[in-house]
């Protein structure tokens, strides 16, 4: 039976990209079954693709093929590969990309991809999506057995969300993700909550600001202008408002605009440096024993 293959991009829908993936996947295996997660993760941005991957994957049926491309080091030294778990498999760059989601559903073994038999007769140098990616992943949608993509490595790069830090006054966290909506998602999971002391009143420090906040369960049960704290959809503490952008109020401007600081903070990020590091801190939030501290970390 095919296997069902997910597509997840920073390639946009302006150019011809997605389509050329697609093609090459239709002319190996016809009879495959594609499903686009998204193709707007910010260019270059492989921890938003890997949250991106790592929240949607689970939706998916036992045996998918996932195929991802955020791939600013392609035609470098970054090794192509292909990722088995207990429940799917994973396709793309060795940069960290595929790495979160992958381990949520336990990993079996990583595959350098080194069989030319299952990649384009012209690879380009630019373009491995269409070249490499595309063509290995339709082969194991057909059915090609993943050991037959090419020796397995242990040595492949790591990316996590990090962890939080818990203490006697509360958990010291990270900033992971900003949505469509603005919604400010944190790597505290919703399993983590037992271990925050969240009675009492609640307040979001911004540097010199202090926004007051409480826990909620829903969006609507926020005031039109309160800022709350909530376990979203994909199992994280987030910071958000009802109906309306929390990021812009976190980072005092709008988050579209170059000029702001959450911006350039991502920007800066993305150019200058790929590890995963702390960057600026845009907000805490605190009782008499708890805070909540937040950091862009793309």
């Amino acid at each position: 039976m095919t296997r069902l293959i997910s597509l997840l991009s920073d390639f946009g829908t302006k150019d011809p990209f997605v389509g050329e993936l697609k093609a090459v996947i239709f002319s190996i295996c016809p009879d495959a079954k594609l499903v686009d997660i998204t193709h707007e993760v910010e260019r270059f941005n492989i921890r938003m693709g890997a949250f991106m991957l790592a929240s949607s994957a689970p939706c998916f049926p036992t045996g998918t093929v996932h195929l991802a491309v955020v791939d600013p080091g392609v035609g470098g030294q970054r090794r192509p590969i292909a990722v088995e778990t207990n429940r799917s498999l994973y396709v793309g760059p060795d940069n960290g990309l595929l790495i979160p989601a992958a381990k949520r559903e336990g990993i079996r073994r990583v595959y350098h991809l080194t069989n030319e038999l299952l990649m384009l007769d012209r690879i380009s140098s630019t373009f491995h999506g269409r070249d490499i990616f595309a063509p290995v992943a339709a082969h194991l949608a057909c059915g090609t057995p993943v050991q037959e993509t090419g020796e397995e490595l242990t040595d492949y790069v790591r990316l996590s969300f990090g962890d939080p830090e818990f203490d006697r006054r509360g958990a010291t966290c990270k900033v992971i993700h900003i949505d469509h909506f603005g919604n400010v998602i944190t790597n505290i999971l919703q399993q983590d909550m037992a271990r925050l002391k969240t009675r009492g009143k609640l307040t979001i420090a911004l540097r010199r600001k202090r926004l007051p906040t409480r826990l909620v369960r829903a969006y609507s049960a926020l005031g039109g202008k309160e800022l709350g704290l909530i376990v979203g959809s994909h199992g994280f503490l987030e910071i958000a408002g009802r109906e309306s952008d929390a990021s812009k109020r976190l980072s005092k401007k709008r988050r579209h605009d170059p000029n702001s600081k959450l911006l350039r903070v991502v920007k800066s990020y993305l150019i200058c440096d790929e590890r995963l590091r702390d960057i600026s801190t845009i907000a805490t939030v605190k009782t008499p024993v708890t805070h909540i501290l937040g950091s862009v970390d793309y």
